[in-house]
């Protein structure tokens, strides 16, 4: 019996790989946990909460940044290195870094590691697996160590911090950066740097390449030395539609913030012209699930808080360190939706037709998405007096793995910060990953149903 439950186990996760991606990040989130919870984990030397512990750990592995303790003073340096090892790895991947582990060991790739990996970094072809794993980390090495050296060096000579100090606090804000996770060492985040493009803009420009996605920046620096073809690059249309997409989703954040925030006296007010347009990109790059702030969210207009939910859900790029429902989900929602209004018999954009398992996977995602926040919104406000705007911000941020929180993670009970690290895994792991990896078995229908049209609308 026990052979029995073994071999089936293997055929299920050699036929579902996307389980062992799921049971995977479960594992990790579990380790992270227990090292939380050792004395040694923080400063004061005591033991801290499992709740805490656990919401930490998954707030890490998951990449959002969420915190019910503060970061900087609650965990010591053992703590913080746990927190920065947690955000690597889930940022990067745990089943890119066991493929490629295996890579380095052995040489090459077993079919299932090859499978595997496939479901995490979204490659096209079991070919290409050993390309972008060693491409996601020459990446990843090249972004953030050049992040830290510019923060490092800024650190040092225009704040006068230590050498130590300011390499560390360098380090772990690059790799948070790139990560798109929002674990920094100060409890106001980075609203000291506010007006300092110095780091800011370093900061961004990391949470906007790890919210491209890995396929994307692969494919960018592939091409980039390639002679254009009928006067433009040769690029896929996943690449087209993410840099496209994400462009003007930054730019659209980053207008509505400084027009809604221009005058706020708690936000922009205080700012010269320069410095507002500054915090105002700054703000829309970080609604790409980094949530970093450099102005107070609580004190935000109800309109910012609205559209800085909308970006948040929407999120980056397929197969990087972002969260939400993908940028490329959207703009397959949002090209499926022009081509209805015109009456177009096919979706079709920038010279390519969209197949319809496309766009079903992309309702699919956008459904279950909106389900999911309406459901941990609804049993949120059950348990809390807090405000139908603070709950509905915290509950998207804990979905697109984001991290902006307008202060009411660390007062709501114990059972509301088990819903959020419930969505915080849910948003790392993805709708459809889950969905796969829970289902026993695959279906195959061998006949079609007659067809007939409900009334829509």
């Amino acid at each position: 019996m026990r052979g029995w439950l073994r071999s089936t186990g293997r055929s299920l996760l050699a036929t579902h790989p996307a389980r062992l991606v799921v049971l995977a990040f479960g594992l990790v989130v579990l380790v992270g946990t227990l090292l939380l919870s050792l004395p040694v984990a923080a400063e004061d030397r005591s033991a801290t909460g499992l709740v805490p512990s656990l919401f930490t750990a998954t707030s890490a592995v998951c990449v959002t940044g969420l915190t019910v303790v503060d970061t900087g003073t609650h965990w010591s340096a053992f703590g913080e290195g746990v927190i920065l090892a947690l955000i690597q790895v889930g940022g990067f991947g745990i089943m890119t870094l066991a493929s490629l582990l295996a890579l380095l060991v052995a040489g090459r790739l077993r079919l299932r590691l090859q499978l595997t990996a496939q479901v995490e970094t979204k490659a096209l072809g079991l070919g290409d697996v050993r390309r972008v794993l060693l491409g996601v980390a020459g990446t990843t090495l090249i972004v953030e160590l050049s992040v830290a050296a510019l923060l490092a060096l800024r650190f040092r000579f225009g704040y006068d911090q230590g050498v130590g100090e300011s390499a560390y606090s360098a380090l772990f804000h690059a790799v948070s950066a790139f990560n798109n996770a929002r674990f920094g060492l100060h409890a106001d985040s980075l609203t000291r740097y506010a007006t300092d493009p110095w780091v800011t803009v370093p900061v961004a420009a990391a949470v906007i390449c790890g919210g491209l996605g890995f396929p994307v920046m692969l494919e960018v620096l592939r091409h980039r030395h390639r002679r254009r073809v009928s006067g433009r690059r040769n690029w896929s249309l996943h690449a087209k539609l993410t840099l496209t997409t994400t462009a003007a989703l930054l730019a659209a954040g980053a207008a509505l913030t400084c027009a809604l925030e221009w005058s706020n006296g708690a936000t922009l007010g205080p700012f010269g012209t320069g410095e507002k347009l500054l915090s105002g990109f700054f703000h829309s790059a970080m609604t790409r699930t980094a949530g970093f702030n450099s102005v107070a969210i609580d004190a935000l207009h109800p309109a910012t808080l609205l559209v800085t939910c909308v970006l948040m859900f929407i999120g980056g790029g397929s197969a990087g360190t972002a969260g939400g429902i993908k940028v490329t989900t959207f703009a397959v929602l949002a090209v499926a939706m022009v081509a209805e209004v015109r009456g177009e018999p096919a979706a079709e954009t920038m010279g390519r037709r969209i197949p319809p398992t496309a766009l079903r996977q992309a309702l699919t995602v956008a459904l279950l998405a909106i389900g999911l926040v309406i459901s941990a919104t609804v049993v949120l406000l059950t348990m809390t007096q807090e405000r139908f705007e603070a709950v509905l911000f915290e509950t998207v941020s804990a979905f697109g793995t984001v991290g902006l929180s307008t202060g009411i993670t660390a007062d709501l009970p114990a059972v509301g910060q088990v819903v959020l690290v419930l969505l915080m895994f849910v948003g790392r792991v993805g709708p459809i990953t889950l969905v796969s990896a829970l289902a026993l078995r695959e279906r195959t229908r061998r006949f079609q149903l007659p067809e007939e049209r409900p009334v829509i609308g």
